[in-house]
């Protein structure tokens, strides 16, 4: 994502009362969020927009820090280069809170891992998914035309022992480009790449954990069939909860651009039914809303907190 244009006008805000704006928003009863339990899960996504890369401030680490604590493991996108803001971020966290990411890679970004260390242990297997060039003609669909190369992220994998469970977590923040039909393509093929992978690990007899979550910034404008992006990710059997009801992450536009996948077993099986996306867009900054309007209250979102929102889902682990 090119980083968008820091916003010319100025706006001051009280950052207790923002947080008690979010805090009162998450315990809407078609925004619950539950809180954290011993025998649960919460899991989430976050593309941050272009973080670190636009001039963000204390008072949005903390905002950004507080939706982040509400959850036990965060995959967390667009983390750039300079990941000083990450850890401004990672400063107002309960001390538990690790970090894990990855060096750059398209559009200078990096694929980040927030978790709770009390809950969460960090286990041995770490590192990207690479596709080697003997198994790149294998990446192909019905409909694309062109030839696959390679992802323009790798996806970050790491894991995790959570309760009883191993779990892989797959971050992904996949090729988006433009709406050009080459773009698509390219988008499907590096979706497609993800599913395989998925299902071959699952199927592997030497596989470190069959429970596998796949997550993170699809670019998916639509979950649903019929959409290219969507049906190359469920092609080899990962699951998406059901979408009916849950806003899209878009903050502009409500796209689906964020999922969050499984296969169907135990990993489905421990998966509660509680999930949603979270629209701190609607609750934020009043009073900026109703002095400016939607165009530059959309601006300032996506310059000091993100143009997306946080979707989460919550498993069993006991």
């Amino acid at each position: 994502m090119p980083v968008f244009p820091k916003p010319s006008f100025p706006y001051a805000y009280d950052v207790p009362t923002q947080v008690g704006f979010l805090r009162a928003h998450r315990q809407q009863p078609d925004r619950l969020i539950p809180a954290k339990s011993p025998d649960r899960m919460l899991l989430a996504t976050w593309n941050i927009a272009n973080f670190g890369a636009q001039d963000r401030r204390d008072s949005e680490f903390q905002i950004i820090a507080e939706i982040l604590s509400w959850f036990d493991v965060v995959a967390v996108q667009e983390v750039r280069e300079n990941f000083s803001h990450l850890e401004a971020v990672h400063a107002h966290l309960p001390a538990p809170y690790r970090l894990l990411f990855t060096d750059i890679a398209g559009n200078d970004e990096r694929m980040t891992f927030v978790y709770d260390s009390s809950k969460l242990t960090l286990l041995e297997k770490i590192g990207e998914i690479a596709i080697p060039p003997s198994d790149l003609p294998f990446i192909k669909l019905p409909t694309v035309t062109q030839a696959f190369k390679g992802f323009d992220r790798n996806p970050y994998i790491a894991t995790f022992k959570v309760g009883q469970t191993d779990f892989l977590f797959v971050n992904v923040h996949l090729y988006f480009g433009s709406d050009a039909p080459a773009d698509l393509q390219r988008r499907s093929l590096e979706t497609f790449a993800v599913a395989r992978w998925a299902d071959q690990r699952r199927k592997s007899a030497f596989s470190f954990t069959k429970e596998i979550v796949a997550l993170g910034d699809f670019n998916m404008p639509k979950a649903a069939p019929g959409d290219p992006i969507h049906d190359a990710l469920v092609a080899k059997g990962l699951e998406l909860p059901d979408h009916s009801g849950i806003i899209g992450s878009s903050i502009v536009n409500d796209a689906q651009y964020d999922e969050v996948a499984f296969f169907p077993g135990p990993t489905a099986d421990q998966f509660t039914g509680n999930k949603g996306v979270f629209d701190y867009d609607a609750v934020v900054f009043p009073d900026l809303w109703q002095a400016r309007g939607k165009a530059d209250f959309d601006a300032y979102l996506r310059y000091y907190i993100s143009d997306h929102r946080p979707m989460w889902v919550e498993f069993n682990v006991a």
